[in-house]
């Protein structure tokens, strides 16, 4: 039987970065994946060049970019870890970079180098791959011979190369987002195997869907994107950012919504600013002293040509020469483009999430060393309830919360 000092099951982002850190302290190391190729999200994150990591975390105040039953849990990983370190890795792999806006890193070229980095600090630390190989059951033996139940006892995997052994497994396989490249609810079954608790699931990080009749004078405006002013909730869990919303056939979409997203309730409104950085009272009025145009070309030179038609054609009282467009009219439009309240039906669910929301409950994890309540038994990455905002810092959470556990891994080497 095979038998390893640590067994991790998920060859995703966290997987292999704990994986490396752990085989160059010297533990023995086995990553298991069922799927033939390994780290997919990361393949296609940042549009194929992957947005590795955030500047701008602060990791003093992880609540800011973080979302948890307990957002504070994340502080121990990602202030051990940050983006610097990580940073300095890619750097001594010598893999070019830059910064796009709002602090986010992105790979000069593709986002396989960083796998071929991942995959080349686990060649370093001697471990052990095994593609394509399913993991069909985990036991646990208890020690009998400690009588304070400070040994962890061992973890036999049955897997399609064999049975596994090993004193401390390491769950890393992911959420539920994005099933067509591998996604798996494994990681939530072994937590509940194990009697830990978990946090209600939820595609995060996901477009937003409206009715389909009451959405139809919208659907014309797909593709269409501009900057805006989002939020949603009320008083202290109202969530505001200032990013990029793009129309869809559906609903809506873009850095704005796939923020927003996170934090949306079913059933509750979001509200959207279409000219954040216009006085739209203020410039519509003075157009309406100054110019004969139509209110649409004027509309026109304050949002996208594209959306300013859309808007008046469906509204005959707008259809006319700025000094014939009644007074109350244009404040009424410039009330509704500066205060689009709209409630969506849904979203576009894990199809097209790029996080999942939820997942093993803090409460019965280490935030030192993501070691569960069950001894030797590790969880990282995604599969936790620790879901961060677009632009990296998800991928940050997976090196911090790899690193804790690799970290904790080595100091109890045998």
């Amino acid at each position: 039987m095979n038998s390893f000092d640590v067994v991790i099951v998920g060859a995703g982002a966290a997987g292999l970065f704990c994986a490396g850190v752990a085989g160059q302290a010297g533990l023995k190391v086995l990553v298991i994946d069922h799927s033939l190729k390994v780290a997919e999200k990361i393949r296609i994150s940042g549009g194929g060049r992957c947005n590795f990591t955030n500047r701008l975390l602060d990791a003093s105040a992880p609540h800011k970019h973080f979302i948890s039953q307990n957002p504070h849990f994340c502080r121990s990983a990602l202030s051990r870890y940050t983006p610097q370190d990580f940073i300095d890795l890619v750097q001594k792999h010598g893999i070019a970079f830059h910064e796009k806006h709002k602090g986010q890193l992105f790979g000069d070229h593709s986002a396989e180098d960083f796998i071929r980095m991942l995959l080349a600090e686990c060649d370093a630390g001697g471990v052990t791959r095994w593609a394509g190989c399913a993991v069909k059951s985990v036991q646990h033996h208890t020690s009998t011979v400690d009588s304070e139940n400070t040994n962890p006892g061992r973890y036999t995997l049955s897997t399609d190369q064999g049975p596994v052994t090993t004193t401390s497994l390491v769950v890393a396989t992911g959420g539920l987002s994005i099933p067509q490249i591998g996604a798996s609810d494994w990681g939530y079954r072994i937590a509940s195997q194990f009697g830990l608790r978990l946090v209600e699931r939820r595609p995060g990080l996901v477009p937003l869907t409206f009715d389909g009749a009451a959405w139809a004078p919208y659907a014309q405006l797909a593709g269409l994107a501009l900057p805006v002013a989002i939020e949603t909730g009320e008083k202290k869990q109202r969530m505001h950012f200032d990013e990029d919303l793009l129309f869809t056939h559906r609903g809506l979409s873009g850095p704005a919504v796939l923020q927003i997203s996170s934090y949306w309730q079913a059933g509750t409104p979001i509200h959207l600013n279409l000219a954040p950085e216009v006085n739209l009272p203020e410039r519509l009025a003075d157009a309406k002293r100054r110019s004969r145009k139509l209110l649409a070309n004027e509309l026109a030179s304050l949002v996208p040509s594209r959306l300013a038609e859309a808007w008046v054609s469906a509204q005959p009282d707008l259809q006319r020469p700025m000094p014939d467009v009644p007074d109350k009219a244009l404040t009424l439009l410039a009330e509704a483009l500066s205060h689009w309240r709209l409630t969506p039906i849904g979203s576009e669910g894990y199809k097209k999430a790029e996080v999942t929301l939820g997942g093993v409950d803090t409460r019965d994890l280490s935030s030192q060393t993501m070691e569960s309540k069950q001894p030797g038994l590790y969880f990282i990455g995604e599969v936790v309830d620790v879901t961060g905002w677009l632009g990296g810092y998800n991928f940050q959470w997976a090196w911090a919360s790899a690193h804790a556990c690799a970290t904790a891994l080595a100091q109890n080497k045998p």
